[in-house]
Formats: structure tokens, C-alpha cells, sequence
């Protein structure tokens, strides 16, 4: 018998779209960014919507059918123009959050359309070799040697989460992949009480508890102090614990302060210990000529982690991290995989970036962050890093030119922390509780007034506004804005909330 002819399934193309159309959607998109682009500076920088506000706006359910072209950029536009807020206003300097690189958003729509996986090399043979390319580039500018490598990641957290596995397993004095941590004795972090949290987050994720990082004094600069460090090494020994990694931070998020990193990693050399930087906010910056100096000593580290969608302004996301010796990124996190199989002798294939971290499937994160560089150069990103700090000078002296405004402590890279002290609050024990709470409610009412936008930072138990200039688009212009705002709304502010008790006599 004649077997039945098998009949092949009709076409389905309605996801493929054909260049034509997906240019004329792409083109419109482009339309919406350069309307972006030109209104950007005119927009407040956010709204004062709510959440339920903002969920009604953007929530849609999801068609039977799709919408049409005009439907579905009346709600990108929407979405754009009137739920969104724009880390990249000039007026913007609150945490620290880039703008967002021109060339770096036609570079995510590249990579996007690539669409390769860069956990493989043979599914991603260009962008393999520029994320090997790029982070090579970076461990030359922190002077790392030959043997130095590293990946492209989300950003600080994951940055930081990577380095300090690998410092635990190359560290450990058995198989602690295969083991575990309960098959060995306590295993300690070190690091400064202005550290991230992405530390203890780590230390959690690692299995040994937050409480394995000891917490290290800092000094009244917010440095960590380095005596203090070597006293808890020394106490940790005594006590059966087994210290791994010292953690230096460059450039603390609160006040930008950089830990002493040159004597940190002689400490690191003298007690066999890991010596990982945290640069997430400040390593940029050892761009510009004039701050390179402030970062004495991070060429000695093991791992640095430093976010590119930070100081280097480039889309969101993309952290680094970088390696002393680029094998120990594969003994800590190579897993053997049957359905993965290649001869590599025969193919000439290169590294699977893969193999290199925690995650199999990677998008092209390196991109964006690569045609930024190739379109700027490294002189430009070197000027405007070195012009943001300024700014922040700038600012701190601007700061100390207002009776209403006292400058917290000194400006650290380009984060400048203020406060709003009104001229006629007298002294006494209960000023300093009215003015963490009047300052508290400031940067609320600053946020929410859309004109420009700080955030906050605690210091030695005074709440106090926080500016971090890390926008290409910020001038001195906006930086007095912000500053004219604090004064016109904390007099408001001040005169409505201020106790019968601080207010004067002859009030």
C-alpha cells in the first residue's frame, strides 16, 4: 500500500513582519524619540501622579487581535509624555543614574534585532568578541594586568555578586562548589559601614548570611578606617572564622567618598585575602586625569565592579565586572551541560561568556556601551566626567554662599550633600529633630514638584539632600535651579511645620 501523502501545515506569518513594515514601525519610533529628545529639557523632570494614577494610565488588557499602528503609538506617546520621568532632564541629580547615551539607544535597537545570545560564542561570534574586546579596554584603564578579563552584567548588584563568588571559591580551602559552605568554617567579608548593600545581598545570596560581612568604622572623611580593619581580620582568625575578601569601595553612594585602596590591598597582600573594589558609582572616573589620582591603589584589586549605566551615562542596564586573572570567572562558574556540545579544536570557536557567569543566555549588553565609546572617544567621556564633578564643586560653593543652606560635609567626585537650615532656628536639643524632619519633607515636595530632582542621604543621623551630577546634559544653570528650589520650598515649608518652640521670640 501507497503510504497517504503528508500534507505540510499552511503557513502562520503573522509575526513575521517584512522589512518594509518593520521599518515604517521602527521609523515612527524614532519619530516619538527625537520628539523625546527636543522636549526633554521643557518637561518637568517627574510627575506627581500616584501609583493608581499611573496604573490606570498604562495598564491595558491584551488585545484578541492586535492594535493598529496609530492605536499603539498613541499609547507609546502616552506612556512617554505623560507616565513617565526622565533620569536623563538636565535637572535631574538624584542617586545615580546615567542619561543615557544618544548612540547607545540606536544601539540597543541593533542588538535587539541581532537578537544573538551571547552565552555561546558560535551564537554570537561578533558580540563574543566586542564584549571581550570592551572589557579588556576597561581593565587597561584600571591598570590590570594581561590576565585580566570579565563580563558585561545587569549592573552593580549582579557586578558585585559575581566578584565575590569568585573571591569565595578561589579562597575557600576546599570544593566549596561541590560541598557547600557548611562543609568548612565561617568565611568572612570586610567592609566599610558606608558600603552598598548589594554586599550583604551577596553574602545572603552566597549562603553565608548578611552577617558574615563585618561592618569596618569609617573615619569623620567616611573612609574606612584601616586599623579597624586589621583589628577584625586578626579577632575573626582568633575566633575560628576564616577571612576571605576585603571590599573598598570608590565612591560611596551617600557622599562619594573613596576608601584608602592603596592600603587596603597592602593589607590584602600582607593577610593572603581577596581584595575586591566596589566602583559601581565612582570607577569611571579614573577617565578624567584630574580624578585618576583619588583611585591610588585600585590596580592592586582582584575584582572591580563599576556600572557603565552610571558615570559612563550609557542606557540602562549594563554593569561590569572585571578580574585579575580572567580563568578564575570559569572555575567558579563553569557547569557542564549534555545538550551543549562543540569541539572547539575543530570549529576555531572562541570563549562561551557563558561559562563566565550565572547566566546561560545573555543579551548584547556590551553594545551599547561600545558604539557609545566609539562614537565619543575617551577624551570626551574624560571632559565631561571631569565637568560633572566640577559642577558639584560648584554646587558646594553655591551651597556655602546661601545663609539658608549649610553644605553637609565636604563634595566627593560629583555628589554635593546639603541641607536646609532656616537663619533664624535657634539652637537647642530639639533643632536637630526638626530639621532631619523638615528636610525629610523637602525632598519629598522637591520630587513631587517636578522642576528638578534630588534625593537624600544620612549622615551621622542628619537627614540631608543629596545632588549627584552624573548627566551629560546638567550645567551650572541647573544646578542653581535645584538649589533656588530648595530655598523656595523649604521657606514654605518651614513656615507652616516649624514647632512654637523654635520659632522666635519676636515671631
Amino acid at each position: 500500500m501507497t503510504p497517504p501523502a503528508i500534507t505540510p501545515p499552511d503557513p502562520v506569518p503573522d509575526l513575521d513582519w517584512d522589512p518594509g513594515r518593520a521599518r515604517r514601525f521602527a521609523d515612527q519610533a524614532v519619530e516619538l524619540w527625537e520628539e523625546f529628545l527636543k522636549r526633554l529639557p521643557s518637561l518637568p523632570v517627574a510627575g506627581a501622579w500616584n501609583t493608581e494614577q499611573v496604573a490606570a494610565g498604562v495598564r491595558r488588557p491584551v488585545p484578541e487581535e492586535g492594535l493598529t499602528e496609530d492605536e499603539l503609538f498613541g499609547y507609546l506617546r502616552s506612556l512617554a509624555f505623560e507616565w513617565s520621568m526622565y533620569p536623563g532632564h538636565p535637572r535631574f541629580m538624584a542617586y545615580i543614574t546615567g542619561s543615557g547615551t544618544v548612540p547607545g539607544a540606536p544601539a540597543d535597537l541593533l542588538a535587539a534585532g541581532l537578537n544573538m545570545n551571547l552565552g555561546g560564542w558560535r551564537l554570537s561570534p561578533s558580540g563574543t568578541e566586542v564584549e571581550l574586546a570592551l572589557v579588556r579596554w576597561f581593565a587597561d584603564q584600571f591598570g590590570l594586568p594581561a590576565s585580566a578579563g570579565g563580563l558585561l552584567v545587569s549592573g552593580g548588584a549582579m557586578a558585585n555578586f559575581v566578584a565575590l563568588k569568585v573571591a569565595r571559591d578561589a579562597q575557600a580551602s576546599w570544593d566549596i562548589r561541590s560541598r557547600g559552605v557548611a562543609a568548612g568554617p565561617p568565611l568572612m567579608i570586610y567592609a566599610s559601614e558606608e558600603v552598598h548593600v548589594t554586599t550583604d545581598r551577596a553574602a545572603d545570596m552566597m549562603g553565608l548570611g548578611i552577617e558574615a560581612v563585618r561592618k569596618i568604622p569609617i573615619g569623620n572623611d567616611f573612609r574606612m578606617r584601616t586599623e579597624a580593619l586589621r583589628e577584625a581580620i586578626h579577632a575573626d582568625r582568633e575566633a575560628g572564622a576564616v577571612p576571605f575578601c576585603v571590599v573598598g569601595t570608590a565612591g560611596t553612594v551617600a557622599t562619594g567618598a573613596i576608601d584608602p585602596l592603596r592600603e587596603i590591598g597592602r593589607i590584602c597582600e600582607d593577610e593572603a585575602l581577596w581584595f575586591h573594589v566596589d566602583a559601581a558609582y565612582g570607577g569611571p572616573a579614573v577617565l578624567a586625569e584630574d580624578l585618576r589620582p583619588l583611585f591610588a591603589g585600585i590596580e592592586r584589586a582582584d575584582s572591580i565592579a563599576f556600572d557603565p549605566h552610571k558615570w559612563m551615562y550609557t542606557p540602562h542596564s549594563g554593569g561590569c565586572i572585571l578580574v585579575r586573572d580572567s580563568a578564575s570567572l570559569s572555575a567558579s562558574f563553569a557547569a557542564l551541560a549534555a545538550y551543549i556540545h562543540e569541539d572547539k579544536e575543530r570549529s576555531g570557536h572562541g570563549v562561551d561568556l557563558g561559562m563566565m557567569g550565572p547566566q546561560f543566555s545573555r543579551g548584547f549588553q556590551a553594545l551599547k556601551v561600545w558604539v557609545s565609546l566609539l562614537a565619543h572617544g575617551r577624551r570626551a567621556y574624560a571632559r565631561r566626567i571631569s565637568h560633572d564633578a566640577a559642577l558639584a564643586r560648584y554646587m558646594g560653593a553655591r551651597v556655602e554662599e546661601r545663609p539658608e543652606l549649610e553644605l553637609a560635609v565636604p563634595v566627593g567626585l560629583s555628589i554635593c550633600c546639603f541641607r536646609y537650615v532656616p537663619s533664624d532656628l535657634p539652637l537647642g536639643a530639639a533643632r536637630e529633630d526638626y530639621l532631619n524632619v523638615l528636610n525629610e519633607r523637602l525632598m519629598t515636595d522637591i520630587q513631587l514638584d517636578g522642576r528638578a530632582f534630588c534625593s537624600n542621604a544620612v549622615l551621622d543621623r542628619r537627614f540631608v539632600l543629596r545632588a549627584c551630577i552624573v548627566n551629560f546634559r546638567t550645567e551650572a544653570a541647573d544646578v542653581d535651579a535645584l538649589l533656588d528650589l530648595a530655598s523656595e520650598l523649604g521657606a514654605k515649608l518651614d513656615a507652616g511645620l516649624r514647632p512654637e518652640a523654635l520659632r522666635p521670640a519676636n515671631a
